[in-house]
């Protein structure tokens, strides 16, 4: 399949959502809402949940399966209280040392002018700085679109993984052929050359694990995760710190 058509099946009508994912793969969900500063932002579901018993941080960006529940999501495009409200739930498992689960499916982080007046750049690079040194495993699942800064804000993780069909870029493909050739007809070589496609990002060791999307995902995602937490829950703070610091110093360096 070529790469602009793993973005069509990214973005479909009818693929499931953060919010599906979160109600087959984990028990239990107990949603919380809000920042403590501004307000609450729908395009983030956080909270805390059970996973094979196990309690979790399920945090996830959340598109909406129809027209109505798209426009209250944003389309998934968080703002700076919705990365803040991230942030406060990750640290809050943090000092309960729960491992924090994301799921990531975004085409970016809202770029209106309020969200920039609330100091959007802020909380995504907060967001990067405190989850790089945040005390409890983190795992997160692209398990649609991954646009830029915006699903960056929930990606800095022991592990990212991907489902088949998912991609993950530092711009979308229409963005790029514009700002590259001021040619919009150019989509898809661009989505060719950003390499941005589940295989593609395996290859490159900016991803752990790819997942076939079929009607066992949700249970395979399920055990497999279960897993790589009873595993990372057995390290050392100090070791699971490090891993994931030498995990980012990796890439982009020739082996």
């Amino acid at each position: 399949m070529e790469a602009i058509e793993r973005v069509r099946a990214a973005r479909a009508k009818g693929r499931p959502t953060a919010v599906d994912f979160i109600r087959n793969v984990t028990e239990e969900f107990m949603e919380m809402h809000g920042d403590r500063r501004f307000g609450d932002d729908r395009a983030v579901v956080a909270g805390i949940s059970r996973l094979a018993g196990r309690p979790v941080t399920v945090i996830g960006l959340e598109r909406g399966s129809d027209t109505k529940e798209r426009v209250m999501r944003n389309f998934g495009c968080a703002h700076p209280e919705g990365y803040r409200k991230a942030l406060r739930l990750m640290k809050q498992a943090e000092k309960f040392h729960r491992p924090v689960l994301c799921f990531v499916d975004t085409s970016g982080a809202y770029c209106g002018l309020e969200a920039e007046e609330r100091g959007e750049a802020q909380a995504i690079a907060e967001n990067l700085m405190e989850m790089m040194t945040l005390k409890t495993p983190i795992i997160s699942v692209f398990i649609g679109e991954g646009g830029s800064g915006g699903a960056l804000g929930l990606a800095v993780a022991d592990q990212v993984w991907m489902l088949e069909n998912a991609v993950y870029s530092v711009v979308s493909p229409e963005g790029c052929a514009s700002i590259l050739w001021k040619d919009s007809s150019r989509t898809k070589e661009a989505a060719q050359f950003l390499k941005m496609t589940a295989e593609d990002l395996l290859e490159l060791g900016v991803v752990e694990r790819v997942f076939p999307e079929t009607e066992e995902t949700y249970q395979q995602l399920k055990e497999e995760l279960a897993a790589a937490f009873e595993q990372s829950m057995q390290l050392p703070v100090e070791v699971l710190l490090e891993n994931r610091y030498q995990r980012f110093r990796r890439m982009g360096v020739p082996e």
